[in-house]
């Protein structure tokens, strides 16, 4: 069997593609110091969103504690105002007195209320700023690391063109049928379509093949023949 025979061109796909696999898998491969750069951005990311939520609920809080607060004092002097112009005896005066102090103490409430709110909102702020600074600090060296990464994914896919190239004209040569068939099965096999008989077993699943299988795949004829345990493509590589 020639080295031109389509089923040795196949075989040569097959190398292309785990080729092709491999440098795929290689652009995966990050290094140490983006991944914790990248890690590092979305935590401060997800730490600034969790912060500012909070602080929007706590900004909420305070105005609407303020407009309480607002309203209550209102009624205060209204009441005031109501008492100077109505209030003509002991009994009316100390009706007025009575809601002023109920009103009053409310109104302090709300302000007692206000103080903690206020300085969780400085607090948080504080944070949120220092959150934004921690995340500008990161980003001219995560920028850096991201075009070295940027650059070295391209080295790899320029790696794999002359692959792709080659591939593509063998592929091009090949039975479109066998190609399609040869495409499911690696898919499905772990990338091996194609695999070599040894010491008279596939070694794909390492299954003892028959006499005439090994025979009828020596001759490297399409379509190829299957393995009929795994069934891969078979082919004799041992044969001059």
């Amino acid at each position: 069997m020639s080295d031109t025979s389509p089923l040795r061109r196949l075989h040569r796909v097959q190398e292309l593609d785990l080729n092709l696999d491999r440098l795929r898998d290689e652009e995966g491969n990050i290094s140490p110091e983006l991944r914790d750069a990248r890690a590092e951005q979305e935590r401060l990311n997800n730490a600034l969103e969790d912060t500012e939520i909070t602080l929007e609920g706590v900004e909420k809080n305070i105005r609407r504690t303020e407009l309480d607060l607002s309203s209550i004092r209102e009624q205060v002097g209204r009441a005031r105002e109501e008492q100077e112009k109505n209030a003509f005896d002991a009994r009316a005066q100390s009706q007025y007195g009575s809601r002023i102090q109920m009103l009053s103490e409310r109104a302090d409430e709300l302000e007692e209320d206000l103080a903690p709110l206020r300085e969780q909102q400085q607090a948080l702020t504080a944070r949120a700023a220092d959150l934004r600074g921690q995340h500008r600090a990161l980003r001219p060296s995560l920028g850096a690391l991201e075009e070295q990464d940027e650059t070295r994914v391209q080295g790899l896919r320029d790696q794999g063109e002359a692959d792709r190239q080659e591939r593509a004209q063998l592929a091009g040569n090949l039975d479109a049928r066998t190609i399609r068939e040869y495409d499911m099965i690696r898919r499905a096999k772990k990338g091996l379509g194609v695999v070599e008989i040894k010491a008279g077993r596939c070694s794909g699943c390492n299954v003892n093949l028959p006499v005439n299988v090994q025979q009828k795949a020596a001759q490297g004829k399409l379509p190829p023949v299957k393995c009929p345990s795994c069934g891969r493509f078979l082919i004799r590589l041992d044969l001059a």
